[in-house]
Parts: C-alpha cells; structure tokens; sequence
C-alpha cells in the first residue's frame, strides 16, 4: 500500500517538499543575518531596549533591513493551506478523473483499510511540511516577536499549532469535496474558500471571545509615558472620566481643542480634569491557551469532514 500511495501522489508530495525547502533555506539565510544583530538574543534585548542604545539601534536596524520581509511573510498563513488542499483533493477525486477506483477496491485489500491507508500517509505528510514550514518561520521571527509579541496578526496565523490544524483543516475539506465532486480542481477550491471564510470568521468573531479580556484603568502621566507591553492584545483603548465613563470620540477631541486654546500641555490638562486612559487587552501569556482552542476548532471540523469522506467511501460513492 505504501509503495502505491508514493506512486500515486509522489509528483504532489515532491513539489510541496521542494518549495518548502527552497523556502526555508531562503529564510534560514537571511534570519541567520536577522539574528546576528542581537548576540545576547532578541528576548533579552527586547527588555533592554528602552535602556540601551544598542539593543533600540538593533530593533531600529532589524526594522530597516528586514521589515519588507515580514510584511511579505504576513501572506504565507496561507501556505499551510495549499499544502493541506494540494495532498487531499486527489486523495479520492483523481481515483473517480482516471477511474482507477474499481481497480482500488476489487483488490484484496479492504476498502476502509486503503482508505485508512492512504488517510493516514497524505494526513501525516500534510502534518509534516506544514511543521516544518512553521518551525523555520518561527524561528526567523523570533526578533520580531520580541519586538512586537505574537498575537500580531501575522504572528499569531503562522506559528505555534495552528498552521498544522489550518492545514489538516484543508486536507480533511478537500478530500471530503473531492469525494462528493469527484474532481480535483475543483475540490482544491472548496478547500481554499472554505478556509478563508472560517479564518476570517474565527479571526474577527470567535478568537477575542475565547477568553474574558481584561481592563486597565490608569490616570493620565503627566511626565514620560510608562512603556507598554507591546505582547499583549489589545483589543479597544480609549478614555473615561473620573467615574469611568467612557469618553466618545467628540467628547475628547473636545477636550484637545480645549488643551489648545489654553495652551496647556494635554496630557496635564486631561490629568487635572481626572481623566484616565483605559485598555481592554488579552495578556500575552495566553497566546498558547488561544492556540490550543483555535487548533481544536479547525481539528474538529476536519475530522468531521474524513467522518463524511469515511461515509462516501463505504457506500462506494455509486
């Protein structure tokens, strides 16, 4: 069964593994350059950066040299699934496009034991280049991540163990639609719609609810503003008066206007008035938390979808 399988889906399995090895050399390259400009690593001058020059020269020069590479990364989230898809709309649909299937499944072996087979050796190569896609470009960002934290947008989609559940998320949805369209390409669509709507759904509806936010309320400095922590989500930040009622918009710019007028610097002029500055934020310490949820979230759904490839195939998709 093994050798088959290779047969059958090695040209997929070949391109996949050369672009995600020609990707990684590229980024192994030039993160190795990335690195060196932090020789006590990035986390440790993260925490100094404020402090010293050198290390705020390093995040300066990281940004300079290497920030166009992180803004073209931000669209590689979607590289997981391309491999998922690419390896799980021919699992089932080309054996329909070539009509190899009354061959498959008039041999000894059983069918639910071919299609457990083949399940398993396209599931476990989709899990294995799509971690090591994520290992190296986790690696790469590790400077911007100490910088920046990793519930940024384009951190949070590409590291950690979400990318393997994008991908088996696609795999499951395009073997499943290739099973009931019976045609590759097309089943590759399905796939590739079906995960950016559920991604972009997830992003903006469910993955700030998948735990209760926290709220700061802090008065206004009047002198050197304390450094944030740039890890944390935020999700709203704004000001309330003193009783903490939120200000709108209007009411502020009210306040500015009124700052100006007297020329008072603003910040003391919102300080004497008992005017705090609020945040609404997920700490940064629950990036794994949030991670593990959205994993289970699109591992479900695939392994419902191999439930329905499983159903197709018993009842021998006549």
């Amino acid at each position: 069964m093994t050798w088959l399988i290779w047969r059958q889906h090695r040209a997929e399995v070949g391109v996949l593994a050369l672009l995600v090895g020609l990707f990684g050399i590229c980024l192994l390259v030039s993160g190795t350059q990335a690195h060196d400009l932090f020789p006590g690593g990035p986390a440790q001058c993260a925490a100094e950066a404020g402090i010293n020059e050198g290390c705020t020269a390093s995040f300066r020069q990281l940004d300079d040299k290497y920030g166009y590479v992180e803004n073209l990364l931000a669209a590689f989230y979607l590289v997981p699934v391309v491999i998922g898809a690419f390896l799980g709309a021919p699992l089932l649909a080309r054996e329909w496009e070539d009509g190899t299937w009354q061959l498959a499944w008039t041999q000894a072996v059983p069918r639910m034991r071919w299609l457990a087979a083949k399940l398993t050796t396209l599931a476990g190569v989709t899990v294995a280049l799509t971690g090591m896609f994520t290992a190296v470009l986790t690696w790469f960002r590790q400077p911007f991540d100490a910088w920046e934290g990793r519930f940024q947008y384009d951190a949070f989609d590409l590291e950690g163990l979400v990318p393997v559940a994008y991908a088996l998320f696609a795999f499951g949805v395009a073997t499943a639609a290739g099973a009931i369209l019976r045609r590759s390409l097309p089943a590759f669509g399905v796939a590739f719609g079906a995960f950016l709507a559920a991604r972009l759904s997830v992003a903006l509806l469910a993955r700030p609810a998948y735990a209760t936010p926290l709220t700061t309320m802090e008065p206004i400095p009047t002198g050197d503003s304390p450094a944030s922590r740039v890890a944390d989500w935020v999700i709203e930040r704004g000001y309330a008066d003193a009783t903490g009622r939120r200000l709108s918009s209007t009411e502020y710019y009210d306040l500015e206007s009124a700052a100006n007028q007297a020329g008072t610097n603003l910040n003391q002029f919102l300080h004497a008035r008992g005017i705090q500055q609020f945040g609404v934020y997920h700490p940064a310490e629950v990036f794994w938390r949030f991670q593990l949820i959205e994993a289970a979230l699109f591992v479900a759904v695939a392994a419902g979808m191999i439930g329905v490839v499983v159903l197709r195939v018993r009842r021998r998709m006549i």
